[in-house]
């Protein structure tokens, strides 16, 4: 114990080695940072878990004397560094591209850890599939949250513009040209439209959810954003969020949630601070 205690307290002194041991935490700290923004997302940390369940399997089947078992695993265990970066290529190579922006992304994901949605925006959206779902205009707009979508949304076509409900509506119009895929909403921008999705194969999903439904869904797995449905054979509102999807009753339930899951913080935030003016002007004469 002494001797630990000794080595402790050696990192504060000023030495040359000291400096090289304060290094040597820092860059291990950075590696553990951004595995952890790699497992991030739902899609990974599933990943994540099996892996784990599969270490698991392999020492208790040892320890059990299950060699047949343990055989088979210790084998497969050979391929499993080339199976974990087929599957996490995507995480793998957002992770890689944050490398080139070590000064900007820190503060970027810094800027998303708060809400900045504006209340305008959730009523824009809100106006905009209340009209679609009225008409019975398929629909299917992601709302980006903490992870980035910057992926998703360079595979459609670039729009960068101030999110409305007239534009919104006017996208998904049959007529359109990038009617046919997804709008891509970063705070309150409309970044891209016709942006193609992955598609869930969750065993969940019955046999009849078609596929607009099935790429939200899908979206909502391989990150955290919110993803909007607009059926267009029934005029219904759905939503995924973490791999689920939910029908809606009406406009007014989709409003509570945008602001629940985009603005959250910030819309009790607001409460609280009138509750307190509230308060004041009862208790001051």
């Amino acid at each position: 114990m002494d001797d630990y205690r000794s080595k402790f307290l050696q990192l504060f002194e000023l030495r040359r080695d000291t400096v090289f041991a304060w290094l040597d935490i820092v860059i291990v700290a950075f590696i553990i940072y951004r595995l952890v923004l790699l497992v991030r997302g739902p899609r990974a940390g599933r990943i994540v878990s099996a892996v784990v369940m599969f270490i698991m399997m392999l020492v208790v089947s040892r320890l059990a004397g299950l060699f047949s078992l343990h055989w088979v695993l210790d084998k497969a265990a050979l391929l499993a560094p080339v199976a974990l970066v087929i599957l996490l290529l995507p995480e793998l190579r957002q992770g890689l591209e944050g490398l080139g922006k070590l000064g900007t992304q820190p503060l970027e994901r810094f800027a998303r850890a708060e809400p900045k949605t504006d209340v305008r925006t959730i009523e824009e959206i809100v106006a905009a599939v209340t009209e679609l779902a009225s008409g019975s205009v398929g629909a299917l707009i992601i709302i980006e949250r903490a992870n980035s979508l910057e992926e998703i949304a360079s595979n459609g076509v670039m729009i960068n513009a101030t999110v409305s409900a007239p534009l919104l509506v006017s996208v998904f119009f049959e007529g359109n040209p990038l009617h046919d895929g997804a709008v891509i909403i970063q705070r309150d921008k409309i970044v891209a439209a016709a942006s193609r999705l992955p598609l869930s194969e969750s065993s969940r999903l019955a046999q009849n959810v078609h596929m607009r439904h099935r790429a939200a869904v899908g979206v909502s797995e391989a990150s955290d954003a919110l993803a909007i449905v607009v059926s267009e054979e029934r005029g219904t509102i759905s939503y995924a969020l973490d791999g689920t999807l939910r029908k809606l009753s009406s406009h007014l339930e989709l409003r509570e949630i945008l602001n629940r899951e985009i603005r959250g913080n910030e819309v009790m935030r607001k409460r609280r601070s009138r509750q307190q003016e509230r308060e004041v002007e009862v208790v001051s004469p």
